[in-house]
């Protein structure tokens, strides 16, 4: 059965379900502006379709249901830091266990927040206290706000990204303009480069812009439409995209799964823990994106 056709577990009101799936459990949004999917396991938004539109986001048709690993697709949460600066890559907010604190529901759509705070696991990894919560707001747009509270009696420093990926209908075919035009080559060992004021893809792409515009547009001419990312909170964009060869190294990606997805990401970029964003007790930071179509 198709995963967001699943029989309900839980009814939490009339546009509020939970449903699960090989042991994980997801909030499923079903309002008349959109709907959208987010599993427990990570905080991770699964799906987000508007009435009337293809889907935004993308999940890879090979996507592993594991609580060991985040979920290929949709918008991984990277925190407390992005990239491999530390191990687990990426952070453990990802594939951390979070849970429901409140939804609500409006004529507009559903906003419902997820939880997280430090735990023994946690602890042993990055040893500081803190509150996580994850507002998911669905309407005819997508919002999605980590907010991150120092609950420790020390400064701590961090990093991390709202990992989206866009469904593109043909990503050869999409321009992306509004990332800046300068950026960190990740596959040029991290060499600053100038670039144009479009990208079109035609190969592996894996860049950290450091000076993005507020509103970064995708084209996406197959389904007739652009897709907007509007990211706040955020230091730099990241871009992404495995390619051919990036994709069948990839077990939990379809060998021509990189054709129809574009990473656009929210991120507060740092080379190491060391150098991440500082936060000092009962201060708090919110990272967004808000993702629209036009």
């Amino acid at each position: 059965m198709e995963l967001r056709k699943l029989p309900a577990i839980a009814v939490l009101s009339d546009n509020v379900t939970v449903i699960e799936k090989e042991g994980i459990q997801i909030v499923r949004v079903i309002h008349d502006k959109a709907e959208a999917g987010i599993s427990l396991h990570g905080g991770h938004v699964l799906w987000f379709k508007p009435a009337g539109q293809e889907d935004v986001i993308w999940l890879s048709e090979k996507a592993e249901f594991n609580t060991a690993k985040a979920f290929r697709g949709g918008i991984p949460v990277c925190w407390p830091w992005f990239g491999t600066i530390a191990s687990p890559s990426h952070g453990f907010a990802r594939t951390s266990q979070w849970y429901i604190v409140e939804h609500r529901e409006t004529e507009d759509g559903v906003i419902v927040c997820l939880g997280l705070e430090e735990n023994e696991e946690s602890l042993a990894i990055w040893p500081n206290a803190f509150e996580a919560r994850l507002y998911v707001e669905v309407s005819e747009k997508l919002k999605v706000t980590l907010d991150v509270t120092n609950t420790d009696d020390k400064e701590w420093k961090f990093s991390g990204a709202l990992h989206t990926y866009l469904n593109i209908a043909d990503v050869r075919e999409s321009v992306t303009t509004g990332m800046g035009g300068e950026f960190v080559d990740k596959l040029q060992d991290g060499q600053v480069t100038q670039g144009g004021s479009e990208l079109q893809l035609t190969d592996t792409v894996d860049r950290v812009y450091t000076q993005p515009e507020a509103v970064i547009e995708v084209s996406d001419p197959k389904y007739s439409r652009t897709i907007t990312v509007t990211n706040n909170g955020h230091n730099s964009a990241v871009i992404w995209n495995p390619w051919e060869a990036g994709a069948k190294a990839m077990g939990d990606m379809a060998d021509n799964g990189y054709e129809t997805m574009l990473c656009v990401e929210s991120t507060w970029n740092a080379d190491s823990l060391e150098e991440g964003k500082a936060l000092q007790p009962g201060d708090s930071h919110q990272l967004v994106t808000e993702i629209a179509v036009k």
